[in-house]
């Protein structure tokens, strides 16, 4: 027996050893197992049902028309132009914000419905349409 040479057994390890680390995760998977039955034993509680969803109101529309001599009716009602744009705008101010629908007559000057077209932009009304008849 010599004192400095060296054995086969003293050589360097160059695998890893999985022993430990099977060790770990079996104590791991034993202490899953004993604690997922107790953490599902929960005080039974009837919960409240609610909606979420937010209730969907329809925006009223307006109906706006142009006669044939250039005059506004609003929903039927003549209407000056100096009244046209204080009312557009308290329109404008509801939430949701009104569908606007606009009839011009076929012989209306285009002017009288760009005035109209102008004031509710100005007003602040986003959704603007305009109602015509089918062709025959």
């Amino acid at each position: 027996m010599a004192f400095g040479t060296q054995d086969d057994t003293d050589e360097v390890m160059n695998e890893i050893n999985m022993t430990p680390l099977v060790d770990v995760m079996l104590v791991l998977l034993i202490i899953f197992i004993i604690t997922v039955p107790v953490m599902k034993h929960a005080v039974n509680v009837e919960l409240p049902r609610a909606s979420n969803e937010r209730e969907q109101s329809k925006p009223e529309t307006l109906r706006l028309s142009v006669d044939a001599q250039g005059q506004w009716y609003w929903n039927e009602n003549r209407i000056s132009d100096d009244d046209m744009l204080p009312r557009l705008k308290a329109q404008a101010a509801n939430e949701p914000q009104p569908d606007l629908h606009i009839r011009g007559d076929r012989a209306v000057r285009y002017e009288r419905v760009a005035q109209l077209m102008a004031a509710a932009q100005q007003a602040g009304l986003k959704k603007i349409g305009f109602i015509t008849e089918p062709s025959p």
